[in-house]
């Protein structure tokens, strides 16, 4: 047993993102393909002997409560083991927030994954991601991370073969998209088929390791809400490319976008001119994360 432990819990993207259908439960079934890099928040969980779950983060806005996915995952773990010593949990944010990156449900998936391992809980992986699915639907690959394909609601995870090495620009512009209002407001079975992405191809791609190929085949069907009522979106994509990404995209249900470059050096000049133009101020540069690679 642990008194202490520290963990980074990853952002993520997707390179490609399909809904199939709307459940009758509310639920969307989706088809994704997601992708951790290296974006990340730190978390630092301690043992106290004071009873209870506390919440202290670094932004004045977040919940510390039940409401935050932290303290859900943690009291999740506390009640099913009859846990009964405090626990402060420390959360520096990193990942913008709601910007369709999954920085909650990664801090939520980091705090499963760290009670198991302070306790010595003894769950694998997989019982991580079948808790983890009660209050997320992005949790279970959270724990999972890596490249993968995910269906259903997104629970349903298949590992896939690992993104090639890139440079991946990460842009958030000062803008927050409502997720429930651009899934309320996408009407699947009225798109066009090239409207859709091509999922199956974009497997083909990372099969081959083809990064460009891979790029090339990138498309998110959310693009059709989000994207009209926030031109900054399409502005901050046109960019990208123009300073040699691969291909841009949204994530998620936005409103960040990312670019795939082979150079360093022109995900680096394509981060100063979005920012000279005053289109996003939130910019990093990342890499895909390797599921392979010891977990951080």
């Amino acid at each position: 047993m642990r008194d202490k432990i520290q963990l980074r819990a990853l952002a993520k993207i997707n390179l490609g993102l399909d809904v199939l259908r709307r459940r009758e439960d509310g639920y969307h079934e989706v088809k994704m393909i997601m992708q951790t890099v290296t974006l990340h928040d730190e978390l630092e969980l301690k043992r106290t002997k004071e009873p209870g779950i506390r919440v202290e983060t670094n932004l004045p806005y977040l919940p510390t409560n039940e409401n935050n996915l932290v303290y859900k995952a943690a009291k999740l773990l506390k009640d099913e083991f009859d846990i009964r010593d405090g626990l402060t949990i420390r959360l520096t944010k990193r990942i913008p927030v709601a910007a369709g990156m999954a920085g909650g449900s990664a801090d939520g998936a980091a705090v499963l994954w760290g009670v198991n391992q302070m306790y010595d809980l003894g769950l694998t992986p997989e019982e991580l991601m079948e808790r983890g699915v009660r209050f997320g639907a992005d949790v279970p690959y959270c724990v999972m991370r890596g490249t993968a394909l995910a269906e259903g609601i997104g629970e349903k995870l298949k590992p896939l073969p690992s993104m090639p090495r890139c440079t991946i620009l990460i842009a958030k512009p000062g803008i927050n998209v409502s997720t429930r209002f651009v899934y309320e407001n996408l009407h699947a079975n009225e798109l066009r088929p090239e409207q859709h992405p091509d999922v199956d191809a974009m497997i083909e791609a990372l099969e081959r390791g083809d990064l460009q190929l891979l790029a090339s085949r990138m498309g998110n069907v959310l693009e059709t809400v989000t994207e009209p009522l926030y031109p900054v979106i399409s502005s901050i994509k046109q960019c990208m490319v123009e300073k040699g990404a691969l291909g841009s995209l949204m994530s998620g249900s936005g409103p960040t976008v990312f670019g795939i470059f082979r150079s360093r050096s022109a995900a680096r000049d394509a981060s100063a001119a979005i920012r000279s133009a005053g289109l996003a101020k939130q910019v990093y540069l990342v890499t895909p994360y390797n599921i392979n690679r010891q977990r951080a």
